[in-house]
């Protein structure tokens, strides 16, 4: 099926949807988007964690000040990671609303 006869029958089924149906596949689609959205955002946190752990296990290469700051967020943004996932997976299966 070429692109453009999908989009004309994806058209066709938008017009044909009633209001209340629209309203629930619009839903959806934003629900799934949320998703991917905090699944980079557990990402991120995850490259910050690892960035930081590297940072704070460098030695005297890094100042201690640095060294120490780094330390803190590895250990604070891998409990928040955890935190997202769970709540995520928590969310996502139906337990909340």
């Amino acid at each position: 099926m070429t692109a453009l006869l999908t989009a004309v029958r994806a058209t066709e089924a938008k017009a044909s949807e009633t209001l209340s149906q629209r309203v629930n596949r619009l839903q959806a689609e934003a629900k799934l988007l949320a998703k991917d959205h905090v699944h980079e955002l557990i990402a991120a946190v995850v490259e910050v964690e690892r960035l930081a752990a590297d940072i704070a296990s460098g030695g005297s290469v890094y100042p201690a000040g640095v060294r120490d700051v780094a330390r803190r967020l590895a250990d604070d943004f891998g409990s928040r990671c955890q935190t997202l996932a769970a709540l995520s997976a928590r969310s996502h299966s139906g337990l909340d609303h």
